[in-house]
């Protein structure tokens, strides 16, 4: 009953926003235009979610422990506005009419609760890019658009020379042809919890990479600083974040959320018997977690 009556609230409470009797200054970019501005351009990217929102207001996420260094230097990557670092929350404020059902329900819960840190923390009337682009396929009522998404996705980097920076398990990329068409593919290996405890190893080993690689960033909550600090640095930077996990459910065409194999591979040996010989010659870098 308590969480029937919170979804009531929420749902009037968004209507309010929706029919303009309450004020909504936050705009966000459809998919398609996230996409198109980080094809053929040099434009870098930088995602917010819900689990980053819940850090920067002291709550813990599923992957990353909070605290005030961390909150305090997402807050400063949410309130940037550099030239060509792309800053993207999910396209929830002026519409979820795209979404399923359970999804609608989450989110006007989650705006229900953090719409405040939203408007204190997002700069008034600027356009705001699209997270849902690298979530373009669990939470939508209609998929019939997720082909073309991907395809366009997969243009960004044709023929780049790519970095990606991810977690031991996450495995980006590997058993699909999400990066069929890039040049190369090197792979920094960080932990897949709490990456942020070795914030400082993981931005230290991605300066040694020359600056014309792409970088594709997949470490959670970390990826957030670390992008907007190579972004500083002059590399360009695309946070990514679980668009390979949203892509294996798209080819699975799943119903919902499920599991993957991959995701429970860790460690050479298990690599090598899973048949990840490939994605093993990628690793440039292993960085291993705080107490490791």
């Amino acid at each position: 009953m308590k969480e029937k009556m919170k979804e009531f609230i929420a749902s009037i409470v968004y209507a309010l926003y929706e029919k303009g009797i309450l004020k909504n200054h936050i705009h966000v970019a459809s998919i398609d235009e996230t996409i198109d501005a980080l094809i053929g351009t040099d434009n870098s990217l930088v995602r917010f979610g819900d689990g980053e929102i819940t850090l920067i207001s002291g709550i813990a996420s599923a992957t990353q422990q909070g605290s005030s260094e961390l909150a305090k230097r997402l807050v400063q990557v949410l309130e940037s506005d550099e030239d060509k670092l792309l800053v993207a929350v999910y396209g929830v404020f002026e519409g979820m009419e795209h979404l399923h059902k359970n999804s609608q329900n989450f989110w006007k819960k989650h705006l229900l609760k953090f719409r405040k840190d939203y408007e204190r923390y997002c700069i008034a009337n600027k356009l705001y890019y699209n997270t849902f682009m690298s979530r373009c396929y669990y939470s939508m009522k209609d998929r019939g658009q997720c082909t073309q998404w991907f395809d366009k996705i997969k243009e960004i980097w044709k023929d780049k020379d790519i970095v990606i920076v991810e977690g031991e398990q996450t495995h980006n990329g590997v058993g699909n042809d999400l990066f069929f068409k890039t040049h190369t593919i090197q792979r920094i290996i960080c932990p897949s919890q709490n990456a942020y405890g070795v914030y400082e190893q993981i931005l230290k080993v991605c300066l040694t990479f020359d600056r014309q690689s792409l970088f594709l960033l997949s470490i959670g909550a970390a990826a957030k600083p670390l992008a907007y600090d190579l972004f500083r640095e002059g590399y360009r930077v695309i946070d990514i974040g679980n668009l390979d996990m949203e892509y294996e459910w798209y080819l699975c065409k799943s119903p919902g959320k499920m599991a993957l194999k991959k995701h429970e591979v860790i460690g050479r040996k298990e690599n090598e018997k899973a048949g990840y010989c490939e994605y093993l010659d990628q690793i440039a870098v292993m960085i291993r977690g705080e107490k490791e």
